[in-house]
């Protein structure tokens, strides 16, 4: 119990220095890799690899709500992903739902707003059902919003996004001349979501997968050694403490940034002898 507890203790340590920063990322996107390699280094079959991978869901989702990061995103299923075998895509899909219908009172109580974006009328029908339930359910919610992508990818969206603007102009509601960057972010499926401020990619792998394409142009980006069933809280705090030390420019020279407000950094120090008291 006392262990517990000074875990307990550390944990919040660690968050209270990192929340104190004031340069926190207002979006955190996460492609969620390695679940089947974890699965298959232990013998277990790769089903198993995503059963505890709803275990790492759950703690960074509740880790992200208490650091009031204003945005979760989680690359959960990509278009690319249909290919796999039927019995996974079955197995991964019956996880989907039962994680919806376990989550919802903790996501009610916790005050997090559900999203999701993707070729959602690909789902299967009941899958389609309870994501629009438990999104409308938590419609009203003003803390974290968790997003999920499902049967998602950046190019998809990026072509259904042109697709649906030719329409436009075709029908006349558009010229040529009207297309901005500004308004053809408003075609994508994540026009009400901020670009994400911070990208992390779990297993080690060096790749985009396909995720938010559009989106990440100027994203920092951390990779994770561990598979996503082992990623818990103290990553995403190590993400979280590599992001604080990066300077985040948009194309400008580090002079012109002097005198502009940047993330503070007197922290970072802080939050590392945090980590190595644990």
């Amino acid at each position: 119990m006392g262990r517990h507890q000074e875990n307990i203790d550390q944990d919040k340590q660690v968050q209270q220095q990192l929340i104190a920063s004031g340069g926190l990322p207002r979006h955190v996107a996460i492609i969620m890799d390695g679940n089947g390699r974890w699965a298959k280094e232990r013998g277990y079959p790769r089903v198993a690899g995503h059963r505890e991978g709803v275990n790492s869901v759950r703690d960074i989702v509740r880790a992200s709500a208490q650091l009031d990061i204003p945005y979760l995103t989680l690359y959960a299923f990509s278009t690319e992903n249909w290919k796999r075998p039927h019995n996974e895509v079955s197995v991964l899909m019956n996880i989907l739902m039962r994680f919806l219908r376990a989550e919802m009172q903790e996501m009610r109580e916790n005050n997090i707003r559900l999203n999701a974006v993707g070729n959602l009328n690909s789902l299967p029908k009941p899958v389609q059902k309870q994501l629009h339930s438990s999104m409308e359910e938590l419609s009203g919610n003003t803390g974290l919003t968790l997003t999920l992508a499902l049967s998602y990818s950046g190019r998809w969206d990026l072509l259904r996004a042109v697709q649906t603007l030719a329409l436009d102009v075709r029908g006349g509601k558009l010229s040529p001349e009207d297309i901005t960057e500004e308004l053809f972010r408003t075609y994508l499926t994540t026009s009400d979501l901020p670009d994400p401020d911070l990208m992390i990619r779990t297993s080690g792998e060096l790749r985009l997968s396909n995720f938010l394409l559009w989106e990440m142009a100027y994203s920092e980006i951390h990779i994770a050694s561990v598979y996503w069933p082992d990623f818990r809280r103290p990553h995403l705090y190590e993400a979280l403490t590599d992001y604080l030390q990066r300077e985040r420019r948009f194309g400008k020279t580090s002079e012109q940034l002097d005198g502009e407000e940047v993330p503070a950094r007197t922290y970072v120090q802080k939050i590392i002898d945090a980590f190595t008291r644990q």
